[in-house]
């Protein structure tokens, strides 16, 4: 028998009035709503109490964001009554009667305050697609596509203005001669570490904060061994007093290149640099930084910090700086184009660097910054511009309504070939095309994603769970940060297509992404997939060339266009399906599902009838070498 309390004698003969506690009388009794109202600790200015009572709901602060609470309100909403910032307002008027709300801006608002660490309860969040209300033309959505996303390089020639200042906050700097020595000393450090292996478990013996202590000072001691055996004055110098604590600036510099060489290399440090993330992470807990006694973390080095420091900012304004940071390839040019533009690039790099330079700066150091600008500019080529080729290719060879065949309809429905999704042709060209348009932004800002994914990863304030997510044990933590730019890239993409097919739901910090990192590794495999795909589109006219080939291909596909369609129908059609997922309730629609689906696909393509063209324009697989 459950004891629900005793009632309080105050007075009265039948126990019916009580001194704020309520007993099972005093519940059963006839005057019980006017007891509660007086009894009830909320009701009575006092703090509610308890693991599940909800917090007493106070107004948001004035001059922001009724929604996120932390950005300025840029919007005033006449029907709600309340103020939105922009990307808040895109999301909750989307759809259905709200989109006719009338509007006003809102000025003089205040400048965003730190964001605050909120861990939403969006775990086993099904992902469900938001029917659109009445008719859309999709023609139109996909005429409104960017040729250019959003803030694009100034062109050739062109004024610069503040582009080059605002996008060199987030280029990382690049590596040295000097430094290159010392990330190989930290990927040899990391690959004979057991520091997940040991710290990633759940263990009954030794604490956790003293093996993650003994992890970090094996690994530094490691790091140490090797620089004095390739540079015995320089190792002698650590060894000296034996202490960790005194060659704290080394460790950090050390941990701070490779974090830095693996924004500029997304393909490198495949197996390290989880290690190294996850090792840093655990350094920055207040009670680890006590043990070891120094910090491991220190900021990256950016163009922009280095030419802030030396007041060499204006190097970045200078209308030559395109020309210095130009990406200079070869495909259909004449070699004397090529030589032209090399001798010009050589010139400009010259001129500025001799222009700009200041006591605390050297020569040598703003032609880094400037090769640092053009590695960034080839990073895009890379990974954003697979994108744009692949709009190119949906917008050149699929009408957005139309369908003049119907084996090069993009119609799917869901259940058959293992498609989650029901899209007739219009809506699944506009989900493609709203999905590539997404991935184009993302990879184009993919600098800015990463540095606050690591701010999120590192924060001595964001603390993390280790828990089975049902592919092993993971450190789910949430990133404030990383979410938040997250939304503000996808209202840019939502604003450019002029409407949005399915969910909006961006899984982070639950059992689909846990973390930051694996959000980030996410979206830095794009061009894994779309890269192949592309060149082997590229690659059919000149097989053509070649007489086997071209009956080859005539025989089965007809043509040489009927292949190009048939590969990009099937990718289009399936590589968007919402396939790909452990379980009924994850992928979808949403916007990491859209990625899994895609992945699912190239799974698949070793069973598709045109796999033989993949294998006979070079193609080895979608994690290797193009």
């Amino acid at each position: 028998m459950i004891e629900v309390g005793p009632p309080v004698q105050s007075g009265s003969a039948d126990g019916a009035h009580t001194n704020g506690v309520f007993s099972l009388k005093n519940i059963l009794s006839a005057d019980h709503d006017s007891r509660a109202i007086e009894n009830h600790p909320a009701l009575n200015g006092e703090a509610p109490r308890g693991w599940d009572e909800e917090a007493i709901d106070r107004p948001a602060t004035e001059g922001y964001c009724i929604e996120c609470e932390d950005q300025p309100a840029e919007v005033f909403c006449e029907n709600c009554a309340d103020a939105y910032c922009d990307v808040c307002y895109s999301a909750q008027h989307r759809k259905g009667s709200r989109r006719l709300h009338k509007t006003r801006e809102v000025k003089n608002t205040p400048k965003p305050v730190q964001e605050q660490v909120e861990a939403k309860g969006n775990e086993h969040q099904m992902d469900v697609i938001e029917d659109d209300d009445g008719e859309e033309d999709w023609e139109q959505v996909a005429s409104a596509i960017p040729a250019q996303p959003s803030g694009a390089q100034p062109a050739m020639g062109s004024t610069v203005g503040e582009w080059f200042v605002d996008r060199s906050r987030f280029i990382p700097l690049r590596l040295t001669l000097g430094e290159r020595k010392f990330l190989r000393l930290l990927e040899a450090a990391l690959s004979v570490s057991e520091y997940t292996d040991k710290i990633d478990t759940f263990s009954f013996g030794q604490s956790k904060a003293k093996r993650i202590v003994a992890q970090i000072k094996e690994l530094c001691a490691i790091m140490s061994g090797l620089l004095l055996s390739a540079d015995y004055k320089a190792g002698q110098e650590l060894f000296q007093d034996r202490d960790f604590q005194a060659n704290e600036e080394f460790y950090q510099k050390v941990f701070e290149l490779g974090r830095r060489h693996k924004i500029m290399n997304p393909d490198k440090m495949r197996t390290t640099y989880g290690k190294l993330i996850y090792l840093l992470q655990d350094s920055q807990v207040h009670e680890i930084k006590d043990l070891l006694g120094f910090s491991c973390v220190q900021p990256i080095n950016t163009v922009y910090t280095i030419l802030k420091e030396n007041d060499a900012l204006d190097m970045l304004r200078d209308d030559l700086i395109n020309a210095a940071t130009q990406e200079i390839y070869s495909e259909g040019r004449s070699r004397r184009e090529i030589q032209r533009d090399i001798k010009t690039k050589e010139r400009a790099i010259e001129t500025l660097s001799s222009r700009y330079q200041r006591r605390g700066v050297s020569q040598e150091t703003l032609r880094q910054c400037l090769y640092s600008i053009g590695d960034n500019h080839a990073f895009l080529r890379v990974n954003r511009d697979p994108c744009e080729r692949m709009i190119k290719y949906l917008q050149d060879y699929f009408h957005p309504t139309q369908v003049k065949e119907s084996k090069n309809s993009l119609a799917i429905r869901s259940g058959k070939g293992g498609a989650r999704l029901s899209h007739d042709h219009s809506k699944q060209y506009a989900y493609v095309i709203q999905s590539l348009t997404l991935w184009r932004e993302i990879l184009h800002d993919m600098f800015h994603l990463w540095s606050l994914a690591e701010e999120d990863l590192l924060s001595d304030s964001i603390s993390y769970r280790l828990r089975d997510t049902g592919q092993g044990l993971n450190r789910v933590q949430p990133s404030p940060k990383t979410s938040r730019f997250m939304h503000t890239i996808l209202h840019k993409a939502q604003q450019s297509v002029g409407s949005w097919v399915g969910s909006s739901v961006i899984h982070m910090g639950d059992h689909n992404v846990p973390n930051a990192l694996l959000f980030i590794d996410k979206y830095t495999q794009i061009y894994r997939i779309l890269l192949p795909i592309c060149n082997t589109l590229s690659q059919i006219p000149s097989l053509m060339n070649k007489y086997a080939l071209r009956a080859y291909i005539e025989n089965e596909f007809g043509s040489a266009e009927n292949l190009t369609k048939e590969i990009l129908s099937d990718f289009f059609r399936h590589g968007f399906d919402g396939s790909g997922a452990d379980n009924f309730y994850d992928a979808g629609s949403c916007i990491d599902g859209r990625l899994t689906s895609a992945w699912n696909w190239c799974s698949t393509l070793e069973k598709k009838r045109f796999f033989p063209v993949f294998l006979l324009t070079g193609f080895i697989g979608f994690d290797g070498d193009w």
